[in-house]
C-alpha cells in the first residue's frame, strides 16, 4: 500500500449561537475521511475549530446583553463538545480569538502579502451582509437583498485596506482549469471559473476598529483597523500548522503534504475557492489541493440557520438515538449535489432499516448460531462453494469501491458499496441454511459439519470485513461489531487484537455471547 500524508479541515464556524445539524454534517463528513486514511496507513492530521471574530459575534452578544468574551467563549466551548457526541477524532482544535499562533501567524501572512506589493489603502462605499461577512455588488442582490440570508445588506462607507485580488484572476483560473486545485462537484468548479471569467474585483480586508467594537486581530502597524474576518480566518488552516514560525507541522502538512483538503459549506465557496487560494499565491505559499462542497441540511424546506434558531441540536439527536445513527443518516442520506431535509423519523426508519434490520441481525444471527451451534468458537472453514466464493469475491471489492468514492467525496457511494456485503451476506444465510446443516450434523453428517463450518466463518470473516470497512463511518458501532467477534480472549493468540482487526479471523477464537448492537428505535421524538 502506498502510504501518504493526508490533511483536512472543516470551515470554522461563527461562534455567533450553539452549533446545529448542519455543521455537524460537515464535522461527521471531515472525520468520516480522516478515520479513512488513518485506516489507509496515511499521515493524516485533521483539524477543525471556531470563528471567534466576526462582526455578527458583537452583534449576537450585544442582543443577549452579555460581553463578547462571555459569548464567544461559551458557543466555542459548544462546539468543542461535539467531540464525543459525534464521536469526532479531529488532532487539533483552533479558536481565533485565543490561539496565539493563530494571530502571529495572520500577521506573517499580512506582511507577507503587503511585500509583494498587493495590499493598499482606499475609501470604500458598498453594501455589506453582515451575516455572511461580505460585500455585494447590486447586481448580486435579487430584490435588493441577500442571496444567502434574505435581508437587505447595510450601506457601508469607510476608509480600510484592500487586497489586489484581480491580479490573480489568471493564475487561479489556470490552476482550477488544469486540476492544480481540484473543486468537488463539478457544478461548484464551473460556478466558481463563471465568477472569476466574469473579472475579480479588489475586495476590502480591514475593518475600522470602531466599528468593530474593537473586536478581532488587529492589522499590524494600525490599531485603527481590525483584519477582515475572512482574511483573519481563512489563515487558521495554516496557523493551527505553526505556520507563524514556520514549524515542522506547515512544512509536514502544508508544503511537502500532496493532499490539503478542505470541507466547506455552499455558502462559503467563494471565500475558500478564489480569496483564499490568491492570498496564498500572493504571500508565495502553496495552495489547497481539494475544496468539496456540501449541499445544505434544511429542516421543512428551509436552510438551517444559527441566526433564525431553526438549526436541529446534533447533541441532543445524538444523546436521544445514539452516534452511530446519527452518523449513518448524514452520511447515507446526504445527496452530493443537492439539499435534502432533515427529520428524527427519516432518522429512525434509516436507522431501523439498515442498521437494526440489515445488519444487527445479520450480526445477531451469525453470533447466535456460532454460540449454539460451535460451543462459541470460530469453526475452520472447508472447501469453498461457488456461493462462498461470490460471498469472498463482493468483499474483496470493497476496497477499491470504497476508495473510488471517497476520492470523490461520495459518501452515499462509499457506504451503498459496503452495504451490497451485508445485502448479500443475508441472502448467503437464507441459501445456506445452517440450522439446516447444524441438524444433519447433529445426526452425524460429517459433509454437513464441514460445510456449516464453512459457512459460519464466512458470515464471520464477513462481519469482520463490515467492522473494518465501517469503522470510518460508524466507528463505535464497529467497535462493538468486532467485540461481538473476537468476545473475550483466553489465549495469547486471540489476545492480540490486531491480528483480529486487520487480518482474517483465527479459527477457534471465541465469540462474546450475542447481546444487541443496534437496538431498534420504537418511539422517536423531535430534538
Amino acid at each position: 500500500m502506498n502510504h501518504n500524508r493526508y490533511y483536512i479541515t472543516t470551515s470554522i464556524p461563527y461562534v455567533n449561537a450553539r452549533p446545529h445539524l448542519g455543521f455537524a454534517l460537515e464535522a461527521v463528513q471531515a472525520d468520516t475521511l480522516a478515520r479513512y486514511h488513518r485506516i489507509r496507513g496515511d499521515d493524516t492530521r485533521f483539524l477543525t475549530g471556531t470563528d471567534d471574530n466576526a462582526l455578527k459575534n458583537v452583534q449576537a452578544a450585544e442582543a443577549t446583553g452579555i460581553s463578547v468574551r462571555q459569548l464567544v467563549d461559551q458557543n466555542a466551548a459548544a462546539f468543542r463538545a461535539l467531540r464525543d457526541p459525534l464521536a469526532l477524532s479531529y488532532d487539533d482544535f483552533i479558536r481565533t480569538s485565543v490561539d496565539p499562533r493563530h494571530r502571529d501567524g495572520v500577521w506573517r501572512l499580512w506582511r507577507a502579502i503587503a511585500r509583494a506589493g498587493d495590499i493598499y489603502k482606499q475609501t470604500y462605499r458598498g453594501l455589506y451582509c453582515v451575516r455572511c461577512e461580505l460585500f455585494y455588488a447590486e447586481d448580486e442582490l435579487p430584490n435588493g437583498l441577500c442571496p444567502i440570508h434574505h435581508v437587505a445588506p447595510e450601506l457601508v462607507e469607510e476608509e480600510n485596506y484592500f487586497f489586489r485580488l484581480s491580479r490573480y484572476a489568471d493564475t487561479l483560473q489556470k490552476s482550477i482549469e488544469r486540476e492544480h486545485l481540484r473543486i468537488l462537484p463539478e457544478h461548484r468548479r464551473n460556478e466558481v471559473l463563471s465568477f472569476i471569467r466574469r473579472g475579480l474585483q479588489d475586495f476590502s480586508i480591514s475593518r475600522s476598529a470602531s466599528r468593530a467594537k474593537g473586536w478581532g486581530i488587529p492589522v499590524p502597524d494600525d490599531p485603527s483597523q481590525v483584519m477582515y474576518v475572512w482574511f483573519d480566518a481563512l489563515g487558521n488552516y495554516i496557523t493551527a500548522l505553526d505556520y507563524a514560525t514556520d514549524g515542522g507541522l506547515y512544512q509536514r502538512y502544508w508544503v511537502d503534504d500532496p493532499h490539503r483538503v478542505h470541507v466547506i459549506g455552499k455558502d462559503i465557496l467563494r471565500f475558500h475557492a478564489v480569496y483564499w487560494p490568491a492570498m496564498l499565491r500572493s504571500a508565495g505559499e502553496p495552495l489547497p489541493t481539494t475544496i468539496y462542497v456540501h449541499e445544505f441540511l434544511n429542516i421543512a424546506g428551509e436552510r438551517m440557520s444559527k441566526s433564525r434558531s431553526n438549526g436541529a441540536d446534533p447533541i441532543a439527536i445524538a444523546e436521544t438515538y445514539g452516534t452511530d445513527a446519527l452518523r449513518y443518516w448524514l452520511l447515507r442520506e446526504m445527496p452530493r449535489t443537492e439539499d435534502t431535509d432533515f427529520s428524527v423519523e427519516r432518522l429512525v426508519r434509516r436507522a431501523n432499516d439498515d442498521l437494526a434490520n440489515d445488519l444487527g441481525n445479520l450480526l445477531n444471527r451469525t453470533v447466535s448460531m456460532l454460540d449454539r451451534y460451535c460451543r462459541g468458537l470460530v469453526p475452520e472453514p472447508g472447501s469453498e462453494e461457488p456461493a462462498d466464493i461470490d460471498l469472498m469475491a463482493l468483499a474483496a471489492r470493497i476496497p477499491a469501491d470504497t476508495g473510488a468514492a471517497l476520492d470523490d467525496f461520495d459518501f452515499r457511494a462509499a457506504l451503498d458499496s459496503i452495504w451490497r456485503l451485508v445485502t448479500r451476506a443475508n441472502r448467503y444465510v437464507e441459501a445456506t441454511a445452517p440450522w439446516t446443516l447444524n441438524q444433519r450434523a447433529r445426526h452425524g453428517d460429517d459433509a454437513a459439519a464441514r460445510r456449516l463450518g464453512t459457512v459460519l466463518y464466512n458470515l464471520a470473516e464477513s462481519l469482520r470485513l463490515l467492522a473494518y470497512h465501517l469503522g470510518p463511518f460508524i466507528p463505535t458501532s464497529a467497535e462493538r461489531i468486532m467485540g461481538q467477534l473476537i468476545g473475550d480472549p483466553t489465549n495469547t493468540e486471540q489476545s492480540d487484537a490486531d491480528a483480529h482487526q486487520w487480518g482474517r479471523l483465527v479459527p477457534g477464537t471465541r465469540v462474546a455471547k450475542p447481546r444487541p448492537v443496534f437496538p431498534r428505535i420504537e418511539t422517536f421524538k423531535e430534538c
